[in-house]
């Protein structure tokens, strides 16, 4: 088990690294571009098996405890060691970003993104899920930070290089800058916060502190912790009013960049809630609940009404930027589920985390086909096209972007209804001393959303998979004129999309293989930490 975690982790690193070398003559294929896309494949499809390999030899009568742990000295003078260890929090994720990672590589294997060259391209998306993985694999403050931190660098060139110009004020660069700029200024508040509880607790191991449970903190160290932590976890979650760099990011970024950021990058910052601030600071997240409990029911609404607009005919209203938009008001639901500080709320929001991950990963995989074969991601044009829309004129397509879109405004029987409805359920009855009025509001603001998530995902299906033949003035032609085709979901996006749509169902219909995970770890790191 312990090598097995050390392959997930330092797997795709190493992978990096090979991608940059020349590939052996009797291995290029079709030709070298092909070879290390090629590459790309094995590689994270190595990491997915030994993932998986990882998460069968998983003990779940003990999902509490950690298991497959590694604890090696690295900086003596501060007490720094490279521990790895994985729980019912964090096994979930970790599959959870092997997976999205091998189907993003398998997906460009067949449809390379348009830029520099494949290399680069690999190698940055190898780099990505290694330093994502680490992050929900570390028991360390400062190796949490470092992980935190090494995505950074790939998702900006992914951005800027292999991203699109198409609907983003001042093109990909800018989109990219932004981007790095947001959550480096986060993450360097973040880091003070982590260097104050180590320094004050006597140690960076987050097993240990979780264990102490606070008790080793004064209130005050507890608040100033939280806040400069809290974030900087904030703007990577994104919670409104600090997610502004979430929609360029997202329209620039190539799909398979755009899958991976709301995949899993979103979910760093709500890991790092529930790791971290919840059983190392509890005093200091309990001043703070209420307001993070705001902030991310104003989200859900907020997120909601910016999608509302997009929809709106007339308005020039980009389908990626409104799939970004969706996931601020989603991530609320997360924030407010953390909030409630309670074990419901709490295995409601990383119930939450993976549901969005499959869904809203889907869904980006769908809009850019949709953007492939009519050359624009504009909601008016994708409508106004023709009165079949993709219905009549790629079914399939057409069908799977309405999955996608019930499952992601939480249909009952799918994945996305169980997270947002324990959210709601822990924000009803909060942890004992938060203001049961107060999140009986945000619950209400919430429950709002929800209302109005159905509305602009439902116009989506109506305009996008139905179309619009007269009353958007598109040419439609006479009645039963033969509707142009476009090409259908095609093989290699079927085998790239299936899994989400499998797991999607598997998880609405039997949310206990999500939850008797999460539920021994949440409430033992609620009680009293974790060992």
């Amino acid at each position: 088990m312990k090598i097995l975690l050390a392959v997930v982790v330092a797997g795709p690193l190493v992978g990096a690294g090979a991608a940059l070398l020349p590939a052996p003559p009797g291995l290029r294929g079709p030709g070298p571009e092909k070879a290390v896309l090629r590459h790309g494949v094995i590689v994270t499809g190595a990491v997915l098996a030994a993932a998986l390999a990882l998460a069968l030899g998983f003990d779940r009568h003990h999902a509490s405890t950690m298991q497959a742990t590694t604890d090696i000295s690295w900086i003596a003078a501060m007490n720094v060691r490279i521990h790895l260890g994985i729980d019912g929090i964090s096994l979930p994720l970790l599959v959870l970003t092997a997976l999205l990672t091998f189907l993003c590589a398998l997906y460009s294997y067949f449809r390379p993104p348009k830029g520099p060259g494949a290399k680069g391209f690999v190698a940055l998306l190898l780099l990505l899920e290694s330093g994502t993985l680490a992050t929900f694999a570390v028991l360390d403050l400062i190796l949490f930070f470092l992980a935190f931190e090494t995505v950074l660098i790939p998702m900006y060139f992914l951005i800027a290089r292999w991203g699109g110009d198409e609907g983003v004020p001042g093109g990909r660069q800018a989109a990219a800058w932004k981007f790095v700029l947001y959550t480096v200024l986060g993450s360097v508040v973040m880091l003070l916060g982590l260097l104050l509880i180590g320094l004050r607790a006597g140690t960076f191991d987050m097993v240990a502190l979780a264990t102490d449970n606070g008790r080793g903190l004064s209130t005050s160290t507890q608040v100033i912790a939280v806040l400069a932590i809290g974030l900087g976890l904030a703007v990577k979650t994104p919670m409104w009013p600090l997610h502004s760099w979430l929609p360029d990011a997202h329209t620039a970024a190539p799909t398979v960049g755009s899958v991976l950021l709301a995949g899993v990058l979103l979910k760093m910052g709500t890991y790092g809630f529930v790791r971290i601030v919840l059983p190392v600071a509890p005093h200091g997240m309990h001043t703070f609940a209420p307001c993070l409990a705001a902030f991310g029911a104003v989200g859900v609404v907020y997120g909601s009404l910016a999608c509302l607009a997009l929809v709106r005919q007339g308005a020039g209203g980009d389908l990626k930027r409104l799939i970004a938009y969706s996931s601020v008001g989603h991530m609320g639901f997360v924030l407010l589920g953390i909030a409630s500080m309670t074990p419901t709320g709490v295995n409601g929001a990383l119930f939450a985390n993976i549901a969005h991950g499959l869904i809203t990963g889907l869904l980006f995989f769908l809009v850019g086909a949709v953007k492939d074969r009519y050359g624009t991601a504009d909601l008016d044009t994708l409508a106004g096209a023709t009165g079949a829309a993709l219905y009549g004129r790629a079914p399939r397509l057409g069908g799977l972007l309405a999955f996608a879109a019930v499952a992601s405004l939480g249909l009952p029987g799918l994945a996305g209804f169980w997270g947002e409805m324990l959210t709601m359920f822990g924000a009803f009855r909060p942890a004992a001393g938060l203001s049961r009025p107060a999140f009986l509001v945000f619950m209400s603001l919430a429950a709002f959303g929800t209302l109005l998530t159905a509305a602009y995902l439902l116009s989506v299906v109506r305009r996008v998979c139905m179309g619009a033949r007269h009353a958007e003035g598109a040419p439609g032609g006479a009645v039963g004129a033969p509707v142009p085709q476009l090409p259908d979901a095609r093989g290699y996006e079927l085998a790239a999309w299936s899994p989400l749509v499998a797991l999607t169902v598997l998880a609405g219909l039997w949310p206990a293989v999500l939850l008797g995970l999460s539920d021994p770890a949440v409430h033992r790191l609620l009680a009293k930490g974790a060992s």
